[in-house]
This record gives C-alpha cells, sequence and structure tokens, in this order.
C-alpha cells in the first residue's frame, strides 16, 4: 500500500489553519508550551477516532443523510462562534502584568469535543475514507491504518502552532498586546468557521 499520497494530505489537512490550531496557538501563547501538550494530544486523538468512526459507517449514515450533515456543520459554526466571542472579549492581562493568567484554559475534553463540531476535521475524515481507504480489500483495517498515521502525522503539526503560540508571546507582554493577540485570534477563528460553508 502507497502511503505518500495519504501522508502528504494528512500534513496539509493538520497544517494549515483551522479552528483547533488557532485554539491551540492561542492557548500557548498565553500559558505555555506544557499546557498546549495535553490539547494537542486530545485534538489530534479524537481526530483519528473520527477517521476511524467514519470509515467503520458513520461516513455511510451522514452520505444518506445531508440535512445531518447540514445541522452538524451549523451546530459546529454556532460552537465556534461562541467561543471566538469568548477568546474576543476575555481578560487581556499581559504576560508581564500576569503572576497566573487570567483566563480559564482549554481543557483536554473541550479540545477532543471541538472535532466533534468542527466542519474542517469531518471533511477531512470523509475525504480520508472516500479517497484512500474506499477500494481497500480490508476497508476496517486499511482505515485503522489510516487514523493511526494521521495522528501520528498531525501531533507535530499541531506542536508547530502550539510552538507559533509561544514565540508570539513577545508581542503579547502588555495589556493591548495580549487584547490585539486574543482579538486577533477570535476574527481569525471566525474566519475559519465561517468559510468552512464554502468547502
Amino acid at each position: 500500500m502507497d502511503l505518500l499520497p495519504f501522508l502528504l494530505f494528512a500534513f496539509v489537512a493538520s497544517i494549515t489553519p483551522g479552528p483547533t490550531n488557532l485554539l491551540v496557538m492561542s492557548n500557548s501563547a498565553r500559558f505555555g508550551l506544557v499546557a498546549a501538550a495535553p490539547l494537542i494530544a486530545a485534538a489530534c486523538g479524537a481526530a483519528a477516532l473520527l477517521v476511524l468512526l467514519v470509515g467503520l459507517g458513520i461516513g455511510d449514515t451522514l452520505a444518506q443523510h445531508p440535512q445531518v450533515q447540514r445541522a452538524m456543520a451549523w451546530a459546529g459554526i454556532a460552537w465556534l462562534t461562541y467561543m471566538a466571542w469568548q477568546i474576543f472579549n476575555s481578560p487581556a492581562v499581559g504576560l508581564d502584568n500576569a503572576q497566573q493568567q487570567a483566563g480559564e484554559r482549554m481543557s483536554m475534553t473541550a479540545a477532543a469535543a471541538l472535532q466533534v463540531v468542527n466542519p474542517k476535521t469531518w471533511m477531512m475524515a470523509l475525504a480520508v475514507v472516500g479517497v484512500f481507504a474506499a477500494q481497500a480489500t480490508d476497508k476496517s483495517g486499511r482505515v485503522a491504518v489510516l487514523a493511526l498515521l494521521f495522528f501520528v502525522v498531525a501531533v507535530p503539526c499541531m506542536a508547530a502552532w502550539a510552538a507559533l503560540g509561544r514565540g508570539v508571546t513577545r508581542f503579547c507582554r502588555t495589556d493591548i498586546g495580549m487584547q490585539r493577540f486574543n482579538r486577533l485570534m477570535a476574527l481569525l477563528l471566525l474566519a475559519s468557521a465561517w468559510l468552512s460553508l464554502l468547502a
């Protein structure tokens, strides 16, 4: 089985901007790389599990019910819009002024649950199964391998976003710098959510 095309797809799907990458970057900037590690593991694990579930039958069910797909897309967009609003209005305490950062860290559960409502993750999972597993003689085995490989590729890609988040902390030293960063992340998250309607 030639996996190079799939590995390239997994890399592009994982490294391109999307809601999860932006939230990992934002959390890393505010709370550090160590705080981002559980989010990365949870988000990548949930995305890989979604690939597996789509390959084992959920994808076929969704294909038969386009109204469910639309409802899921709108629920995801609503959730991501709410998250963008929360980030936009989050307390802007500069890193130099904060003993402990204000606001709550994103939990592992929230990072995993985000994949269920993230339109980008669903489109990726459906593409993986439809393009890279559809013709396999052992579809279940092929989907399991693809899900595992997706996880392996996604972790360093998302870690790169976390490192980028740490890199921007020099711009977040003051209260106004942190406020600008939060608002930029919120607007990018909002754009990525609503642009998913065009895909």
